[in-house]
């Protein structure tokens, strides 16, 4: 009797392979198929789960700058529309006092002081609450900067446009505040256009 024999059911049995003393000693085991192992290759890997949110982007520097000049310009323009509001009833007395002491106007049936008073009044009132529209416009823009798409961009750009084209009228009629504006607006366009713009408004979401 022997303990080798495969027809033997009281003998020892076969040896596996990979098994001490068996045909496969010293080479690994084989992985199930479809698992990753010795021979197949691994499952690629992901920087993040799908539906987590990516990693933090930060807004550049430019891109800031820009926002800090929008909230700048907002904010002197609110101040100036409210003062022209405030002051509208002081223009009304100027206007109302300059055709007083003009005796061709005063003289003339047709021209009222309280009427050009009142008319003064309202063209203050007016460009008031237009500068004060652009204001909210500009800290509006600068406010939705931080999450914005490129809608936002496009607001700041045309934006800083219009505040570049009104300071150089400005500058024309010896104005030489309009120079920072100028120069504001100049600055928030480029900032906006360059590529560091680009990236950052039309970086992905998650």
């Amino acid at each position: 009797m022997s303990f080798g024999d495969p027809n033997n059911p009281y003998g020892q049995p076969p040896q596996q392979p990979g098994q001490s003393g068996g045909p496969g000693y010293g080479y690994p085991q084989q992985q199930p198929p479809g698992q990753p192992g010795y021979g197949y290759p691994s499952p690629p890997s992901f920087p993040q789960a799908y539906g987590q949110p990516g990693p933090a982007v930060t807004m550049p520097g430019s891109v800031t700058a820009a926002r800090v000049m929008l909230f700048v310009l907002g904010g002197l323009q609110a101040v100036s529309g409210l003062l022209m509001i405030v002051a509208s009833g002081w223009f009304a007395d100027y206007f109302e006092e300059m055709v007083s002491s003009d005796p061709a106007l005063s003289s003339d049936p047709n021209i009222s002081s309280d009427d050009v008073g009142a008319i003064g009044a309202g063209i203050m009132i007016v460009l008031g609450v237009i500068v004060l529209g652009f204001a909210f416009w500009a800290i509006l823009t600068a406010v939705k900067m931080a999450s914005g798409y490129g809608g936002v961009r496009v607001s700041a750009i045309i934006y800083a446009s219009v505040v570049t084209l009104f300071s150089v009228i400005s500058l024309l009629t010896a104005n030489v505040f309009a120079l920072i504006s100028l120069i504001l607006g100049v600055l928030i366009i480029v900032f906006c256009a360059n590529r560091n713009g680009s990236h950052w408004f039309n970086r992905p979401r998650y």
